[in-house]
């Protein structure tokens, strides 16, 4: 009798074990991760609706998509570097998803142009040309895709010139406010 408690509790850890060398799945494009992630997001604003802290839907996220064997890492460092090569910041990503997708995460009531500027300078930072933009804060779920291709826009002018939109659309929306 004895034997075959062993037997068992050797048979779960080699299942355990198993199940923890398969580790992460890499998803074969940049749309699939997207999509999952943003099913997953769906999922958890049905399940949780709004009210909480962002910190909340930044677990609930992770713990999820680890779940679905994808790699994620939780308020990632993202060094901000001047022209010269001289770090002079850091970032905190919410989630680097698969190293290849930034999701930033909000909890307010509406999201704002400086959300916008906010995950542009993350994905300049840290070289990642695509990033979500989630708001688990409205009775409306707000998910907002976006792409920083460097190569299309012929380089750091491009970059720059995103960047810099980002920032005239948000100073242009607190000038008509004040009207």
């Amino acid at each position: 009798m004895i034997d075959s408690t062993v037997g068992a509790s050797n048979l779960r850890k080699k299942q355990f074990s198993r199940k923890r060398t398969q580790g992460t799945q890499k998803m074969k494009t940049i749309k699939e991760l997207s999509d999952k992630v943003r099913e997953t997001a769906y999922a958890i604003h049905l399940c949780h609706a709004h009210g909480h802290l962002e910190k909340v839907y930044e677990n609930a996220l992770a713990n999820r998509l680890r779940k679905a064997g994808i790699s994620v890492k939780q308020q990632h460092p993202l060094n901000v570097y001047d022209e010269d090569g001289t770090l002079i910041g850091e970032y905190f990503a919410d989630l680097l998803i698969d190293d290849r997708l930034i999701v930033e995460l909000k909890a307010c009531r509406a999201l704002a142009d400086e959300h916008t500027a906010q995950i542009l300078g993350y994905l300049k930072s840290a070289k990642i040309e695509d990033g979500l933009l989630i708001n688990f804060g409205s009775y409306k779920f707000q998910i907002q895709k976006y792409v920083l291709n460097a190569q299309k826009t012929k380089g750091a002018d491009g970059v720059f010139l995103s960047i810099l939109s980002a920032f005239f659309a948000f100073f242009c929306g607190q000038i008509q406010t004040k009207f």
